[in-house]
């Protein structure tokens, strides 16, 4: 049997200042989370009022992919369980690993930019305004957006061994990457 990797992103209800700041991520609440699974070969959009199954099927995968999901969903999602997520879920935390590798932190939209000429199509905020609209179709496929973003990111560095991003002076840059295994890479949390 293959094994289930799991792509996961979130999108919140609040800012971080509505909730009381960055040390509160837990009280910022989830809109909307979004899996793609290489085992089912498709997505799945969780509301809010499922999110203890979004938890369940993230323990279950045997390793979760995202983009700052360890300082970030998974904080958010801890308001809504006694589990210690960053503890327990397998994770490979593609913003940990870059950051590692750069020295710096690089925002998935400018990977996506540079290295496969895709662009996310709103922003976080954008989110929590839709939330507060009532408009929840608009918030999950941003974030079905996302988590494609951050699978063909994962799959291009599988593949090719690198990706690109744009410098402060707007010059492509390549930094290599090793995804092939992922046990004790930089960002892998077990």
């Amino acid at each position: 049997m293959p094994r289930d990797i799991v792509y996961f992103d979130l999108e919140t209800q609040r800012t971080a200042n509505d909730a009381g700041g960055w040390t509160r991520k837990c009280d910022m609440r989830m809109s909307v989370g979004v899996i793609f699974s290489t085992a089912t070969g498709r997505y799945d959009v969780f509301s809010e009022a499922q999110v203890n199954r979004l938890i369940e099927r993230l323990r279950r995968a045997d390793l979760v992919i995202g983009f700052n999901v360890l300082n970030f969903d998974y904080h958010v999602l801890m308001g809504y369980t006694i589990l210690d997520l960053v503890a327990e879920l397998q994770t490979a935390d593609l913003m940990v690993d870059m950051e590692k590798r750069l020295g710096h932190r690089l925002g998935l939209d400018a990977i996506a930019h540079a290295t496969l000429g895709i662009q996310k199509t709103a922003a976080g905020l954008d989110a929590i305004r839709w939330w507060r609209e009532g408009r929840l179709l608009e918030i999950a496929e941003y974030c079905c957006f996302d988590v494609k973003v951050t699978r063909l990111v994962h799959e291009h560095g599988c593949r090719h061994k690198e990706l690109f991003f744009h410098d402060r002076f707007a010059q492509r840059q390549r930094v290599e990457i090793d995804w092939a295994h992922l046990d004790g890479e930089a960002g892998l949390k077990r």
